[in-house]
Parts: structure tokens; sequence; C-alpha cells
């Protein structure tokens, strides 16, 4: 009896860890979609593709989703805070928290490029 316990704990725990794969895999690729459908690639580039002055390759290695995220709600904001002067500048979205979630899911999940890598070592 306690084996049959077991294996259900155990299935019970890869179902859950399946699902929630799935589920941040889901949010990565419904923030691909909203980069692309807010024209997000006018100023930046995600996966080489886009304005290369403004990439976010590689930017989850240098900032915590909570940092992304305020980008997003209040770039004037961070613009200010981290002392950015890129031009023109970010202007704010009207997006569901949803929204917000999966495109900093999507920009976390977005590996530096050798191009990115070979400008931070600049």
């Amino acid at each position: 009896m306690k084996r049959v316990g077991i294996v259900c704990m155990l299935a019970t725990a890869t179902f859950v860890t399946s699902v929630n794969t799935a589920s941040a895999q889901s949010k990565v690729e419904q923030g691909a979609a909203l980069f692309a459908s807010q024209k997000c690639t006018m100023c930046h580039s995600a996966a080489g593709k886009g304005n290369p002055k403004g990439s976010l390759d590689g930017v989850a290695a240098k900032h915590k989703a909570d940092e992304l995220k305020q980008w997003i709600l209040d770039p004037e904001g961070m613009r200010t805070k981290s002392g950015a002067t890129r031009t023109p500048a970010m202007k704010p979205t009207k997006l569901s928290t949803d929204q917000v979630d999966a495109l900093v899911a999507f920009i976390s999940s977005l590996k530096p490029t050798a191009a990115a890598h070979a400008d931070a070592e600049k």
C-alpha cells in the first residue's frame, strides 16, 4: 500500500512540474507574440531580430524580472532612475497585467547572441 501511495505522489509531482513548465513556455510564447504585435522591434531586438541598437538579448542576466516589469510599466521612471539617454524614450504601454507578465517571461528567456556578447565585452 505504501508503494502505491509513493507512486501516486511521484506521478502527481511529475504532472504538476510538467504543467508548470508548459505554463511557463506558454507565457514565453505569448510574450513573443506580443513583442511582435506591439511592434517592439521598431526600437528593440530579440533573438537577433529587430533594431540592434536596443538589443534585449541577455538583458535578464543584468536585470531581475521586477526591473524588466518596471521598464514596461514606467519607462520614464526607469529611464530617470537608470540615467538612460537613448532616444526616443520608450512610451508607456496599455497592457494588462497578464500581457506584461508574458513580455517579462519572453524577455527573461532571451539568451545573449554572439553580437550582444561581443558588444558587452567592449
